[in-house]
């Protein structure tokens, strides 16, 4: 969840003075980057779970207000459809077995949760997009009572000044193709974020290396196979989540107008190279201002919230997301990942984090990094493409041309990620447990997404309909995902 906003609708004054102050907050940004210190001398790692809420049919369940108040735990918090609901995990450091503790605390939490949930007829799904959802959920009341949501949805549609056009085609041939009057869609779009606090001047490798892994990471993770009944991309929530929050009517994407959800357009040197870029390209979608002086608190020796740049910078949808924050007075950078999906288990997540942080960091060490011999559109070819077709997706990297995606996973990216773990100071245990979840899913060629098309064809081959077979393979995933085992070891109906 973004933050918060007083109002749903601005005027042309608000709308100029907003427009100067992001511009005054860049330009100390700027100066901040040259002159002050940042917090990195420990480097943190934070995570966010988004969740979906279904009833006992495995319908989804609108009610997240309800199950908040029996929850009880300032952790969690609401998410755009009242179906949704988010956890956000403490900072943390990465060395020694910390990971081994922070899974028994998600489970314990979740599973408080759970419980919770279950008293007022609710139950918690972590999975990419809800698999029982229909244009039907939509047509009541679907949104979470917050002013954010309500102006996002109102900025967006009065930039395009029309309904959004929603039209995907999977692999295998189906299609969804409907209109939107809200930006309800992305609602179903549901996802794990990753953070990972650098210093300024390793900030542009730790992107450039994000960036470059965003492929793989997705293929082995996905977990979006279906949404609103058809079977489209294996992380079918890539491509919703870029149409469902478009401001670009046809005519301003025909001239090259950048989208909302922006894969980027080039490696770069500095973080300021982003923000300048969000500054410069993107019309403020909520202009709310503040009253603080940024240049005064810098001259004094204060840092300064920046709260106009970061509010604008949460509205530019990066799939890895540079972020400036306070912590205790203190100012620090993160690369924020926001390409994985929910689920399916709490292992499985922790796996697919572990996956990240060990290649992310032996990608952004290296003394000729992958980016400085594979083009930008090269890999942002290679997110599309392993983002539609998972673990059967073929890309390219530089010294394998263009390879299976598993083979790069398990002959190169593995390997890496355990070096780069042990560079963090991860231990033994925890390099076997979670990259021998990566590993497994490789060899077996399950993984989420893959787990979900093939219970449903198998219980479409029984005689169920895709709505009786999709709401049967929610069921089977629900247990599963309690169980905490991963993914490639479910069973399939027999």
């Amino acid at each position: 969840m973004g933050a918060e906003v007083s109002g749903t609708g601005y005027t042309r004054e608000q709308r100029q003075r907003y427009r100067e102050k992001v511009q005054q907050n860049l330009d100390v940004f700027e100066r901040m980057l040259a002159t002050s210190h940042f917090e990195f001398d420990r480097p943190m790692t934070g995570m966010e779970i988004e969740l979906n809420l279904v009833d006992s049919d495995y319908l989804p369940r609108m009610g997240n207000a309800d199950v908040l108040e029996k929850i009880a735990d300032p952790g969690y918090q609401t998410e755009l459809g009242q179906y949704n609901i988010e956890f956000n995990v403490s900072p943390r450091p990465l060395p020694g077995d910390a990971a081994l503790e922070l899974e028994e605390h998600l489970r314990e939490s979740l599973n408080r949760a759970e419980s919770r949930a279950n008293e007022v007829g609710a139950h918690t799904v972590a999975i990419g997009i809800l698999p029982t959802l229909t244009p039907e959920h939509f047509t009541t009341e679907w949104m979470s009572i917050n002013p954010r949501y309500t102006a996002l949805n109102e900025a967006i549609f009065n930039a395009r000044g029309e309904d959004m056009f929603i039209d995907i085609e999977g692999p295998s041939g189906e299609r969804l193709a409907t209109y939107a009057d809200s930006i309800a869609p992305e609602s179903a779009c549901t996802s794990v974020q990753l953070h990972l606090q650098v210093a300024p001047h390793d900030f542009a490798a730790h992107w450039n290396a994000a960036q470059a892994l965003v492929a793989p990471q997705v293929a082995v993770g996905a977990n979006s196979p279906y949404f609103f009944g058809k079977q489209l991309w294996a992380e079918t929530r890539v491509e919703l989540f870029a149409q469902a929050t478009d401001t670009r009517s046809i005519e301003l994407k025909n001239q090259g107008v950048r989208p909302r959800v922006f894969f980027g357009e080039r490696w770069i040197t500095s973080i300021f190279d982003l923000f300048e870029e969000n500054v410069r390209y993107y019309p403020a979608l909520l202009p709310e201002t503040t009253d603080e002086d940024p240049v005064a608190r810098l001259e004094a020796g204060e840092a300064p919230a920046l709260a106009e740049l970061r509010l604008h910078n949460g509205t530019v949808y990066r799939w890895n997301r540079p972020v400036y924050d306070l912590v205790d007075g203190m100012p620090h950078l993160r690369v924020e990942n926001r390409a994985l999906p929910a689920g399916p288990s709490i292992v499985d997540i922790l796996a697919n984090a572990a996956f990240y942080y060990g290649v992310v960091k032996m990608l952004a060490e290296e003394d000729r990094p992958v980016w400085t011999k594979m083009s930008f559109p090269a890999a942002e070819e290679n997110f599309r493409t392993c983002a539609q077709k998972g673990l059967d997706a073929r890309l390219y990297w530089p010294g394998y041309g263009e390879v299976p995606v598993d083979e790069l996973v398990l002959r190169h990216l593995l390997p890496l990620a355990h070096t780069g773990l042990e560079r963090w100071g991860v231990s033994q245990a925890v390099r076997d447990r979670y990259l021998g979840v990566i590993e497994g899913r490789c060899t077996s060629g399950l993984n989420g997404a893959s787990w979900q098309v093939a219970c449903v064809r198998r219980l479409e081959e029984r005689g169920a309909d895709r709505a009786t077979a999709l709401r049967r393979m929610l069921e089977r995933y629900v247990g599963n995902m309690h169980s905490n085992e991963p993914v490639h070891t479910w069973k399939l109906p027999d």
